[in-house]
């Protein structure tokens, strides 16, 4: 699944090539219904986790969310016929791109649209998050960290890939349950320092120095140390640890 940093990345790219001018959307699948949209002007394109949401001038805000299979495909001459299983096409004069296979495509109501921001914790790649918010989430969290990192109402937008590599990068196990303030904030700093990173560069950035490697994801060993990789499951999804890196830790 698409984690935080390319949603934004999406975004960010989107909004500056069609904000501010009428886009044009259609849905080759048939699936999605692009009439109220129809000749209107995106002023927008917010990313909030992973959701994105476009917002029109007098048109319900667009909800979309990739899900594991989604993805973009972008189009420098729009006039190039989209694929027969596009979900939607959103097309300005000079480009198009093309959503394919999410699990969220949808106008939003604004009681919709309140309902989704309140069910989302804290944004590390938003100008509007609040890091006293964001500790007071996780250490409240009665569960594993590893496990409360991929809640998206703690914090959004992160998911496995992030979750082994910013638990490498504090020193933490995934399965430590009382991590303590300090160590909460050192996480976050570090989640928002990196995640922007990996928004500049369009992948998972753990290591600035050599942008293409992990340190735990995916490993059989460390690339710190060498051990061997620990692995469970954790939160529905395989946890990565390094044993020697990150050792089980008291609450400080």
């Amino acid at each position: 699944m698409p984690e935080g940093h390319l949603i934004h990345r999406h975004a960010r790219e989107q909004h500056a090539a069609l904000a501010g001018q009428p886009v044009q959307l259609s849905s080759p699948q048939g699936r999605f219904d692009p009439s109220p949209y129809a000749d209107k002007s995106l002023t927008a394109v917010e990313a909030y986790g992973k959701h994105l949401l476009y917002h029109f001038i007098d048109a319900p805000v667009l909800h979309v969310h990739l899900g594991m299979r989604g993805l973009f495909l972008r189009f420098a001459d729009p006039t190039v016929p989209p694929r027969r299983g596009t979900r939607l096409r959103l097309a300005g004069p000079e480009v198009a791109y093309d959503l394919i296979a999410p699990i969220r495509c949808e106008p939003l109501p604004p009681d919709a649209e309140r309902a989704l921001r309140a069910s989302l914790g804290v944004d590390p790649l938003r100008d509007d998050a609040d890091p006293v918010e964001a500790v007071r989430r996780l250490t409240a969290a009665a569960v594993p960290v590893g496990t409360a990192l991929l809640d998206q109402r703690i914090w959004a937008g992160i998911g496995n890939a992030w979750r082994a590599e910013l638990l490498f990068l504090a020193e933490l196990t995934p399965d430590a349950v009382s991590v303590g303030d300090a160590r909460a904030r050192r996480l976050w700093q570090l989640a928002v320092e990196y995640l922007a990173l990996g928004r500049d560069a369009g992948q998972v950035v753990s290591d600035p120095t050599a942008p293409d490697e992990r340190w735990v994801y995916k490993r059989e060993r460390c690339r710190r140390c060498g051990s061997p990789i620990r692995t469970w499951q954790l939160g529905g999804r395989t946890a990565y640890a390094c044993p020697v890196d990150q050792p089980a830790v008291a609450e400080r």
